[in-house]
């Protein structure tokens, strides 16, 4: 089984310095263990996926700059995460609002190379 995502649950990006807190907008109205519980739409960059410190991905294109300007070392900016669709191996059974629910198997990628991945899903009662 697998948990349902929620707002104050955990993401991290491998190109990322830090793991961040994900959010969902309160509009869906569907609790998980208090919070409001994800969907696969929820893929806004800095409403719900936040921004992971700072990005080490060279094909992020202020890395690349930046990393060209140092003479080839690596130089880490701050992170945007640009999302490239919704996310991946969602819920097969659980819907909101019409939507697939997010679990903490769901993976999303980003158009700078990373797999922003679930590290914890903000709850631990609600399994889907």
């Amino acid at each position: 089984m697998s948990f349902s995502l929620c707002t104050g649950g955990m993401l991290q990006c491998p190109f990322g310095a830090s793991p961040a807190p994900f959010s969902v907008l309160p509009a869906s109205c569907v609790l998980a263990a208090g919070r409001p519980a994800g969907v696969v739409t929820d893929v806004a960059p800095l409403v719900n996926i936040p921004s992971f410190g700072m990005c080490s991905s060279l094909s992020n294109p202020t890395v690349a700059s930046a990393t060209s300007a140092a003479m080839g070392v690596l130089t880490p900016m701050p992170c945007v995460p640009v999302p490239t669709g919704s996310w991946l191996v969602p819920s097969t059974k659980v819907f909101i609002g019409g939507q697939p629910a997010i679990t903490d198997g769901s993976k999303l990628a980003c158009a700078w190379g990373g797999q922003i991945s679930v590290q914890f899903p903000g709850q631990t009662a609600v399994q889907l």
